[in-house]
């Protein structure tokens, strides 16, 4: 057994009082597996995040930005979800594969009311999905599709042959299927995606469920449309029809809840707040640990097993657009506050691994909590972007349980856990911890006494700035970028760490 017990105090300098708040972390061996599937992404037809940003346009068309895949691929992305999102409710397979000049064009009336050539489709996107040593995860159309078109489309990809959609599959130049398992049927039912009560979706859901056939050695992992948290729509009611009525059926319940500071009408934009929305921003984030908790509770009654996976497949931060950019393109620059946003949430969900297995962050590329800001050729990874290469150190690891009173980080009125962690072990028996400091002004100091176990050696890396509201730009684009951490000090079973106001710490201990 192998285990650590992480008590933090404030850092040197502070007051009797302060030190008085002392934090108690207890990890232990045993713990799930934290899935690889909940640092996934999301890229829908939206904004700049397909066009202009996984892919630019080349002499013969659109073709797969270099500089972005490479970027990406260093986070060894799991997964990624697309065409939607909202546009997956309008979107029409077969518009989308053939002849790239041949396509038909479409009206992307959801975001911005542009025009698309649909140069972009099925093929491409597999293909970025491969580039990327990711899974695809499809969303099929329910709002305004038909139970035929999504069982064609799952035919399409995934039958060896020969049929009607896998001998269409091959004049277009790609015989062998794709093998895609993850399958969306629907997305926000509840509103975009056609605006149903949760027992009208619960019947639709079972019905486009149905066709989706096994086919050779795939089977479809079918993903339900879960209830909207974002603004507390029916949470309750949502998750009881649905699991009630379809539970049966449901591979994964998808939740979605979006970050956002203040009222809808008073969000302000990504760099430009004061340390009332830097706090605001944490508390707002954390309530998705009551979300999963009543979600969870709900499930277990209808799925005491837990077969089903709880996904979290929108989620991130929601501020005003920047200034100067459309407005349906939902572009917002990133600050240290959404990097510090990601990797509490992403805590959340290893808090709760046995149930949740799988969430997408929205969305990858120029929109809204992104991991890279893209103009051409030129390429910004965002603070949140290095969070999630910390953060890839627990995918498919062992978490190490724990308990923690994180002590209290408080301004005007709110207060939020100071520190906050996952801990985990992975197949190598590498002990990766994550730690993070939420309050701007003072250090907060973790010593960690070692049980069960020895370690001998320990190396880090924080993500910290000077201000709150630090980002990269593609002037500067080093602004907020990991450094070596010379705050940690191994001392036979002790772990001593300063953990930096405002800070990200990954720790690698052996």
């Amino acid at each position: 057994m192998f285990g650590l017990v992480l008590l933090a105090a404030l850092a040197v300098g502070a007051s009797a009082q302060d030190a008085a708040h002392r934090m108690v972390l207890t990890l232990d061996a045993e713990g799930p597996t934290i899935n690889r599937h909940l640092f996934g992404h999301f890229a829908e037809h939206l904004g700049r995040g397909i066009y202009g940003g996984f892919w630019t346009e080349g002499a013969d068309g659109w073709e797969l930005n270099a500089p972005v895949v490479e970027a990406m691929r260093a986070l060894d992305p799991p997964n990624v979800r697309w065409p939607g999102g909202c546009f997956a409710d309008v979107y029409h397979w077969r518009d989308g594969v053939g002849p790239a000049r041949e396509r038909p064009t479409i009206v992307n009336t959801l975001w911005g009311g542009v025009t698309e050539d649909n140069g972009v489709g099925t093929h491409e996107f597999v293909a970025l999905a491969e580039a990327l040593g990711a899974e695809p995860i499809v969303v099929g159309n329910v709002g305004s599709g038909t139970v035929r078109e999504m069982a064609d489309w799952w035919q399409y990809v995934n039958h060896p042959g020969p049929s009607p959609m896998a001998d269409l599959r091959a004049e277009n130049g790609h015989p062998e299927p794709w093998g895609v398992r993850f399958w969306g049927v629907g997305n926000e039912s509840w509103g975009c995606g056609g605006n149903m009560s949760p027992e009208h979706y619960a019947d639709l859901y079972k019905r486009y469920a149905t066709f989706l056939h096994g086919y050779g050695d795939v089977r479809p992992f079918r993903i339900a449309t879960g209830p909207d948290a974002t603004i507390n729509r029916d949470v309750p009611e949502w998750t009881e029809a649905v699991m009630r009525d379809a539970g049966r059926m449901i591979d994964g319940l998808d939740m979605h809840f979006y970050t956002i500071v203040g009222d809808w009408d008073d969000r302000t934009r990504a760099t430009e707040f004061g340390e009332d929305r830097w706090v605001g921003a944490f508390a707002r984030a954390l309530e998705m640990d009551g979300h999963i908790r009543r979600v969870s509770a709900i499930m277990d009654r209808y799925d005491p097993q837990g077969r089903v996976w709880l996904i979290v497949g929108e989620w991130g931060m929601w501020h005003a657009p920047e200034e100067g950019s459309t407005p349906g393109f939902l572009y917002q620059q990133n600050a240290l506050r959404d990097a510090l946003v990601a990797s509490v949430t992403l805590d959340v969900f290893a808090r709760h691994a046995e149930r949740v297995k799988m969430a997408n962050i929205a969305q990858t590329i120029n929109v809204l909590q992104a991991m890279l800001l893209v103009d051409g050729e030129r390429v910004v990874k965002t603070p949140t972007y290095h969070v999630f290469d910390f953060y890839k150190a627990h995918q498919d690891a062992e978490r190490l349980p724990f308990t923690l009173d994180a002590g209290t980080y408080a301004f005007g009125g709110q207060s939020v856990p100071a520190v906050s962690a996952t801990a985990s072990r992975d197949e190598t028996g590498h002990v990766h911890v994550t730690l993070t400091n939420l309050d701007p002004h003072r250090a907060r100091t973790v010593s960690a006494e070692m049980r069960g176990g020895r370690l001998s050696r320990v190396s880090g890396r924080v993500l910290t700035a000077s201000e709150m509201t630090a980002h990269n730009t593609f002037e500067d684009p080093d602004v907020v970028v990991p450094a070596p951490f010379g705050g940690v000090r191994l001392d036979g079973q002790t772990l001593t760490v300063t953990l930096p106001p405002m800070s990200v710490v990954a720790l690698d201990l052996q």
